[in-house]
């Protein structure tokens, strides 16, 4: 164990963001960057209008909504180790069916299980594992960990080539199968808690810490909040409002981007090297954010990084060239690449370690249920214009709308002790 928590003297945390990073690039490529990719090759393998497609993610969606919740408290109660297994079984399941599929019916539900594992084992999960790890050091952690969704956009291009060469259906398989394979030892070589390890946040030790002096440790840590106490909060519902306005932009291009630039005339190849032009931005931006935001302040560097992603919505809306599709992917990239990984982590400054997940699980309730809506509402659009332009610029003035509202976060105060 000694060896285990302090190998070559590098802090097991950072171990801890290496396997979560590589977990959740594993879940981005297949469940949140692939799935542009996915609804390509089922239009044309099966003639599906994209209303019907975008109606199983928007289903998707509102399994989070209800779930969320439930995810979190189950992550804080029985903690990452054990939900990474269960979910990515379950996504593994999900994806081996996906490959079987013949009728609508069948898609909805494939999704629905790749969906219900990913919220099991996936987002909530990893970064609640991380934000037990690391407070001084919380947002450069968590950028480096989120990096993975970034990651994920690199080997969407081998997705799509799978499913180009060999079929979608082939491909899915693939992808159940190594979803289950990785899942038992990567969960293995995970710990919930530093304390588990005799360690303390960002790598103190006990005796580094009566060294030190309560007062200090206390200067680290935020007062614990339980989630009721964190609804009652101003900085609650400010970051919920923040996480709704530009979350809806994330979810409609996962699904409607590579559809946007093929019918704009570019191969799927090549819009899938805007994937991963954008991708890569995001990777670098990601701890550029992460380490601005621990020496300077969260809010203003969200402020920055959502600006950019609402400014990259407008220019994709009015736009329909490979070139300005190039000058969306470096904007978009730039805001979306710091956004994730801040809005998380400022929870975790905010409110506490003890009950993250939960308080998280609740906080993206809003954003779940107009998750539910976006991509259906694209979708539904597009069908009935034959063109994009309405959704796309309606969730770029509700991201400029989020990037000025995230001003209004503050530190909330100490709840008073219950008598």
């Amino acid at each position: 164990m000694r060896n285990l928590r302090r190998s070559r003297n590098i802090f097991y945390g950072w171990y801890l963001v290496g396997i979560s990073s590589f977990m959740l690039m594993l879940m981005s490529t297949t469940v949140f960057q692939g799935v542009g990719t996915f609804f390509v090759a089922l239009e044309r393998n099966f003639g599906w209008n994209r209303t019907t497609l975008s109606g199983a993610f928007a289903l998707s969606r509102a399994e989070g909504a209800l779930l969320g919740p439930v995810e979190g408290f189950l992550v804080d109660r029985l903690g990452t180790r054990r939900m990474v297994v269960i979910g990515y079984f379950i996504m593994g399941l999900g994806f081996i069916f996906y490959s079987q599929i013949q009728e609508v019916w069948h898609f909805y539900v494939a999704n629905l299980a790749i969906s219900l594992g990913s919220g099991v084992g996936g987002w909530i999960a990893i970064v609640t594992l991380i934000n037990n790890w690391f407070s001084r050091r919380r947002a450069l952690a968590m950028s480096l960990a989120v990096s993975g969704v970034q990651l994920g956009g690199f080997l969407v291009p081998l997705m799509a080539w799978g499913i180009e060469n060999h079929d979608f259906r082939m491909t899915s398989l693939g992808i159940g199968v190594v979803l289950m394979l990785v899942a038992v030892p990567a969960s293995r070589m995970m710990r919930n808690l530093p304390e588990d390890m005799g360690l303390r946040p960002d790598g103190a030790t006990p005796s580094m810490v009566t060294a030190s002096g309560p007062s200090n440790v206390q200067s680290d840590e935020v007062v614990e909040m339980t989630p009721r106490q964190a609804l009652r909060t101003v900085a609650f519902w400010v970051i919920a409002v923040a996480r709704l306005t530009s979350v809806v932009s994330i979810i409609t291009l996962s699904v409607h981007l590579v559809p946007k630039l093929t019918d704009s005339g570019i191969s799927l190849i090549t819009a899938n090297f805007v994937v991963t032009l954008y991708t890569f931005v995001a990777f670098l931006s990601g701890f550029v954010a992460g380490y601005l935001a621990d020496r300077t302040s969260k809010v203003l560097v969200l402020f920055v990084c959502m600006f950019l992603q609402a400014a990259a919505m407008t220019i994709l809306a009015l736009s329909d060239s490979l070139p300005m599709a190039v000058v969306f992917a470096i904007l978009w990239g730039a805001g979306f690449g710091g956004r994730v990984p801040l809005l998380t982590a400022i929870i975790g400054d905010f409110f506490g370690r003890k009950n993250f997940g939960s308080i998280l699980g609740i906080n993206m309730v809003p954003s779940n249920v107009a998750m539910i809506f976006a991509p259906l509402f694209a979708g539904f659009m597009f069908d009935l214009r034959q063109s994009y332009f309405i959704p796309f610029i309606t969730f770029a003035v509700m991201g400029f709308i989020g990037t000025f509202v995230i001003l209004l976060a503050r530190q909330p105060e100490a709840p008073e002790e219950s008598t």
